[in-house]
């Protein structure tokens, strides 16, 4: 990956959305997004900050080639970054759940906590 429109080009790929999904997670338009990829286009300074900030990417990375193409975040940083991301969705199936677990108590919670780890055993 030589440009950075090959990395953009790399980055729609590895999300595994479609350009039009893609695109509309950093709030351009698909016909962008492919003048990107095919290096018609290059990105603004905002334009490389929303794919780095959306999917997770280096922008060092994005602009250069240099280092790791995901940022690696520990396990509170990975957990803020999902709490946002459900903060802003429309999921409101989510967001009835995440409220539904809150509002029980210690030994409710339990049972979840066990039914769960029971999915994730599997």
């Amino acid at each position: 990956m030589d440009t950075i429109n090959d990395r953009i080009a790399w980055c729609v790929k590895d999300s595994k959305l479609t350009k039009t999904a893609f695109a509309e997670r950093i709030k351009v338009s698909q016909q962008f997004v492919s003048s990107l990829c095919l290096g018609q286009t290059n990105p603004s300074d905002r334009t490389i900050a929303d794919i780095c900030r959306e999917f997770n990417i280096s922008e060092e990375w994005l602009r250069t080639g240099n280092g790791e193409p995901h940022i690696k975040r520990d396990e509170d940083e990975e957990f803020i970054k999902i709490c946002e991301e459900i903060n802003l969705s429309d999921d409101d199936l989510v967001k009835r759940i995440i409220r539904a677990y809150w509002a029980l108590d210690e030994s409710e919670k339990a049972v979840v906590r066990k039914l769960i780890d029971s999915f994730s055993t599997k």
